[in-house]
């Protein structure tokens, strides 16, 4: 695996680790202050920033990964029109597989780590509103013997954190895509090793 996909694997391991802080069901307190300081403190600011300009890379990646998976699906289908030339020839055929095996592993890497990293993002926004939400209904149901006309916020509010809860146990089917994804790209792993014979193949990507 080139440098660049490494890196990328590394940054959709640290986004994997991420995810699975964010929805631990912590306490109250203890997820406000957690999501206080990331959405308040600069260096995690500049940190998001690099984080947005590394993506627009993995976006290329991706695209170029794409572009070679079709190219050698192509091949493969012109191969079998015209008669491939190294059919029965055992060492270009693991060298087919294995081009057809990194393009496929290099686009569900790029592809997964842009997935999740929308997926953050937006399981991130919720949560911080949902943390707003809950503290003003906190405050509203307090006061809420000295005001008459509240009645009507606190059922309002109630109903968008009972909204907000619902978008947020949505992310457990996300989660399951995830965990799909994962199990093809072990699929693809094992269907190469039987391609090649078990062999690891030392060809470069």
């Amino acid at each position: 695996m080139t440098i660049y996909y490494s890196l990328t694997f590394m940054l959709l391991a640290a986004e994997m680790a991420t995810f699975c802080v964010i929805v631990l069901p912590l306490p109250h307190n203890v997820r406000k202050k957690i999501f206080t300081f990331l959405s308040e403190s600069p260096i995690i600011a500049k940190i998001a920033y690099g984080l947005k300009i590394s993506f627009i890379f993995v976006a290329i990646l991706f695209a170029d990964a794409l572009q070679r998976m079709f190219r050698v699906t192509a091949e493969a289908e012109l191969a079998k029109q015209n008669g491939a030339p190294h059919v029965g020839n055992a060492q270009a055929e693991n060298s087919f597989a294995a081009r057809k095996f990194y393009s496929q592993r290099n686009t569900y890497l790029t592809g997964f780590t842009l997935f999740l990293s929308l997926v953050l993002t937006r399981t991130f926004s919720l949560i911080l509103d949902l943390i707003h939400t809950q503290e003003e209904y906190a405050k509203l149901k307090e006061g809420s013997g000295a005001k008459g006309d509240s009645s009507k916020q606190v059922k309002d509010l109630k109903a968008k954190v009972t909204e907000l809860e619902k978008k947020e146990r949505d992310f457990e089917t996300l989660k399951k895509q995830a965990a799909q994804q994962a199990a093809e790209f072990d699929r693809l792993a094992t269907k190469y090793n039987e391609a090649t014979g078990g062999n690891s193949s030392k060809r470069n990507d």
